[in-house]
């Protein structure tokens, strides 16, 4: 883990907006994947929330980053301009490596024995030719860990994938990796991670709608 600053730094964790294949396919890192334009609106109402943040604490968000992926730099792009900083591309954030099972058919994946051992015991479940869920949360909250370094005190957003976002939050929780498919995110939902010096203190996970003002420790 990185050395925490005394000041907290807060970071936003916005999955993607919808896409053509969002429920239907697993589209991994195949490239050529765009939003739709529900995505597109989504994306739109997610910078609006993070403006109205920003102006209403105080918050200047310092940075914005996206995973390298077509479909979270779109939706970044928006909540670049609404705070008035560029996107920023990190590979920590992009989505799992599902290897051959990349593009598949979710109907056709949930029928395959593994699908149980994905969804019940993840840790111990590596992709066909790509990554483990395991080495997919060391990678994604050692990159969390870089940026917080990076922005001490202060606010980053970072445009990601579900299940990065999931295996970060049950992270920050101390919840086992095996309970992390209990975790829902939604496209463009916002999750919110306080870091500071001591445990990181999740101030909300999948929030869709509510004013994100709210967001202080109690």
């Amino acid at each position: 883990m990185a050395q925490r600053s005394k000041s907290p730094t807060l970071v936003l964790l916005v999955r993607h907006g919808t896409t053509p294949t969002t429920g239907a396919v697993l589209p991994g890192r195949a490239p050529g994947l765009h939003l739709a334009d529900t995505g597109v609106a989504q994306a739109a109402i997610a910078a609006e929330r993070i403006g109205a943040l920003a102006e209403a604490k105080g918050r200047t968000v310092e940075a914005v980053y996206a995973s390298p992926l077509e479909r979270t730099r779109e939706t970044a792009a928006p909540i670049a301009r609404a705070v008035g900083k560029r996107v920023r591309t990190d590979a920590n954030l992009l989505e799992c490596d599902f290897g051959t099972w990349t593009g598949k058919r979710l109907a056709t994946l949930r029928k395959r024995p593994e699908w149980t051992t994905v969804q019940q015991a993840p840790s111990r479940f590596r992709f066909p030719g790509g990554e483990s869920f395991a080495e997919m949360q060391v990678r994604i909250c050692g990159g969390i860990d870089r940026l917080v370094a990076a922005h001490p005190g202060g606010t980053i957003v970072a445009v990601c994938h579900a299940d990065p976002i999931k295996a970060a939050v049950a992270q920050a929780l101390g919840t086992p990796l095996d309970l992390f498919q209990r975790i829902v995110i939604s496209p463009c939902s916002i999750t919110a991670i306080l870091f500071g010096a001591g445990a990181p203190l999740v101030l909300a996970t999948n929030s869709t709608g509510d004013d994100l003002t709210a967001l202080v420790p109690s």
